[in-house]
């Protein structure tokens, strides 16, 4: 299965970035979307997710507030809006689906996978 992560890039702490990832409609239209990061030496974490229909999200608390996840079922598109950047969002981004949005949490949990795009954010 093929999801098609981008927009990422460089950007000045304080800035923002939006990340983009496409998925085949047969997964798309059925599953979560998740949004994970993995910077070097440390493991996938998760930073966001939304249900299927869009109606619920979930956040890591290190982005709450700076983060937005979307999704465009017309397109098979989710989205991550990231404002107020920080030095320590700087990763390379991945994106997932799974069936539903339970234990989002867990990287394992997640089905398919993107193939990563990287952001970074100087200070």
């Amino acid at each position: 299965v093929q999801l098609q992560a981008s927009g990422g890039g460089l950007v000045r702490a304080g800035g923002s970035l939006r990340l983009s990832c496409t998925a085949p409609g047969r997964i798309f239209t059925r599953a979560a979307m998740g949004w994970f990061r993995q910077s070097p030496g440390k493991e996938r974490e998760f930073v966001a997710a939304i249900t299927r229909a869009g109606s619920s999200t979930d956040y890591a608390e290190s982005v709450k507030g700076r983060f937005t996840i979307s999704r465009d079922n017309a397109k098979n598109t989710v989205s991550l809006q990231m404002n107020s950047l920080k030095s320590e969002d700087t990763a390379v981004y991945y994106c997932a689906s799974k069936d539903t949005i339970l234990t989002a949490g867990i990287p394992r949990s997640w089905d398919y996978w993107g193939q990563g795009t990287q952001v970074t954010v100087s200070s």
